[in-house]
């Protein structure tokens, strides 16, 4: 009887259970620390934060003059006010504002005077100036693990002070090549000799999928020799390629040497070219038996080994673009395989036409000239001329992405979130804007996001966020998620030197208080409870000036311009600073039905309501979980 191969699995199934096992014994990322000036195109190995704000002190914005925006209360066209020398400080954009001033006014807007200025308009309190966390906060996440580092994300990194970061250490892959017929590349080879060229095809696509090859002297075709290669490899590399003598042949000994090493999990697999592959390891290290012929070679490192690289880079799992195309040429396959079929492709009118390419394997041109591949399952025998058929696409164009858009009120557990969720699944992302409560509700009206974090207050009855949803969702359609409890409370600095008790003390003369933006859920509370307590907030100083997020809010206190500010818990632990509860509240999430069945929402609430998530909000402290990932309240669809 002949030779016959371990096995003739299907691909799919080939794949996943070799990283399946894999796993189990330990393949999988490692890591290394590098400098910030080494880090473009690396992976992160983690969520990186940042170190100080930025910017790090009070900068003007333009050049003019510093000074105190009470100084110039009143001016106007038919009402000047002239400053004298002592009362301002001449700066250029950049320059650090001097102590005491709250304000820039641009050198266009000044009037010179034999003694000084002459102003036409009234400053307000901070124009012209870049605050302190302006662009970033101390502690705020920059990019979540996993995700590649962008030379915008190195500048962002350095303005952070983050000047070294830990990143997922590219793999390094051993490539054998074997065969006695094989010679290293010679601009004049004898006849007979085979130029090795399969290491330098394989080199390129590892260094394009974020791995390291190291390519191993050739070795002839008998076993003990290739055996010992083979071991060498497995101890120095994350990853071993056995190029050649995995098929039936008289010298083929990949299969033996592979066995004698470690392990063989499955020799054939049922695709055509690439049949001959075996998969198999010594250890946690993976080691592929990759057939001679070049293009059987490439489909087996594309079909098989970037998965594993994929793993060991935590790089995100990309979906291969396709486009439905018209057959020139009848397309035959047989119904043992899984067949890869190399095309030429173009547009003809409006029609995309792909016309197949020679099919040999080892017609390395065939793939260098290909447009696209297509795939013709096991158990089918092709497609006729003129069948219309999805074609994988191998030039370029854009990638699809998958991401849960967030778009409402600011809290850092939605960065942990996201982070968790891109841990769970690369090919999951978060993008997130912090707009406010009321920005998000009208966000999900619009159809714009698959969630908005909310948490508005029914002032007639202290509940949260049920009002809301009734009263701008008339048609239903949408969810409450219970996401957590929290308490916001006045931000003050480490000893409270100022001795605040509550809000009533906002409405002090000299104190200065810094808000959050108009419609968040916090600026509202804030509002609500100045009512309560009788304070004018027109009398607050400070109370106009906004920021997005309460990191943010932090910040200001934290470096001396601002005195109080109302925000939660987490935030004021992160920069050290006195926390004063003011009131206990319910932060929500918000999911239109439409979002509600994707594989994106699901996943997330799983995280939600999993274990990893409670340990992170427990770590930044200030939150209570009760149920989250439940539906506290429904609004079923009305046709009217």
């Amino acid at each position: 009887m002949g030779f016959q191969y371990l096995t003739n699995a299907p691909l799919e199934d080939a794949v996943r259970d070799y990283v399946e096992k894999l796993r189990e014994r330990g393949f999988g990322p490692g890591t290394e620390t590098v400098s910030i000036w080494e880090a473009a195109g690396r992976v992160t190995a983690r969520a990186v934060y940042a170190h100080i704000c930025a910017p790090h002190y009070h900068a003007c914005a333009m050049d003019g003059i510093a000074l105190r925006a009470a100084d110039t209360f009143g001016a106007g066209e038919t009402t000047p006010v002239l400053l004298s020398r002592e009362k301002y400080t001449v700066v250029d954009t950049g320059d650090p504002l001097p102590d005491g001033d709250d304000a820039v006014v641009m050198v266009e807007e000044l009037e010179q005077t034999e003694d000084g200025v002459r102003l036409y308009a009234a400053a307000t309190p901070w124009q012209n100036v870049r605050q302190i966390g302006e662009d970033i906060c101390a502690g705020e996440m920059l990019l979540p693990g996993a995700a590649e580092i962008t030379p915008a994300a190195i500048g962002a990194m350095i303005a952070a002070g983050v000047l070294e970061v830990e990143v997922v250490r590219r793999p390094v892959v051993g490539i054998i090549p074997t065969g006695d017929e094989i010679v290293a590349p010679t601009p004049d080879p004898a006849p007979g000799d085979i130029l090795e060229f399969n290491s330098a095809i394989f080199s390129a696509m590892l260094r394009q999928w974020g791995a390291q090859p190291k390519v191993y002297p050739i070795v002839k075709d008998e076993l003990d020799l290739i055996r010992d290669a083979v071991a060498r490899a497995a101890e120095e590399c994350d990853v071993v390629l056995l190029n050649a003598g995995s098929s039936a042949g008289r010298e083929d000994y990949s299969a033996q040497a592979i066995g004698q090493v470690g392990e063989v999990f499955c020799h054939g697999i049922a695709i055509k070219p690439g049949k001959p592959a075996i998969l198999g390891c010594a250890g946690r290290t993976p080691i592929l038996g990759v057939p001679g012929y070049p293009v059987s070679g490439i489909i087996v490192l594309e079909q098989v080994l970037k998965p594993l690289l994929d793993e060991a880079c935590l790089r995100p799992v990309e979906e291969d673009p396709c486009e439905e195309a018209v057959l020139t040429r009848p397309v035959m396959s047989t119904l043992k395989y899984q067949e890869f079929v190399r095309m030429r492709m173009g547009y003809v009118g409006d029609k995309l036409m792909a016309s197949p390419l020679s099919r040999g394997s080892g017609v390395v041109t065939s793939f260098m000239r290909a447009d696209g591949i297509l795939e013709v399952p096991q158990n089918a025998e092709g497609y006729p001329q003129g069948e219309r058929v999805r074609v994988r696409l191998l030039r370029p164009r854009e990638q699809l992405r998958r991401s849960v858009v967030v778009i409402g009120s600011h809290d850092p557990l939605l960065d942990e979130l996201g982070d968790l969720l891109h841990s769970a699944d690369r090919s999951m992302f978060m993008s997130s804007s912090h707009v406010g409560s009321m920005g998000g509700i009208t966000a999900v009206k619009r159809g714009e996001a698959h969630m908005a974090g909310v948490h508005l207050l029914d002032e007639a009855d202290g509940s949260y966020n049920v009002h809301m949803v009734k009263k701008n969702f008339p048609k239903g359609g949408v969810r409450l998620v219970e996401c957590v409890g929290r308490v916001q409370g006045l931000m003050v600095a480490p000893g409270n030197p100022l001795g605040i008790r509550g809000i009533a003390d906002l409405g002090r003369e000299g104190l200065r208080y810094v808000n959050r933006q108009k419609g968040s859920g916090t600026r509202i509370l804030i509002d609500y409870l100045c009512r309560l307590a009788g304070v004018d907030t027109g009398k607050i100083y400070g109370y106009e000036r906004e920021e997005f997020t309460h990191t943010s809010v932090a910040a200001q206190v934290a470096a001396g311009s601002a005195d109080a500010g109302l925000g939660i818990w987490s935030a004021a632990k992160l920069y050290g600073l006195d926390f004063i509860p003011v009131y206990d509240e319910q932060y929500d999430l918000l999911i239109p039905d439409a979002a509600w069945d994707t594989p994106m929402l699901q996943r997330l609430l799983d995280i939600l309501r999993g274990p990893e998530f409670r340990a992170r909000l427990e770590k930044l402290g200030g939150y209570r979980l009760d149920a989250p990932g439940t539906v506290r309240f429904r609004l079923e669809p009305t046709e009217n």
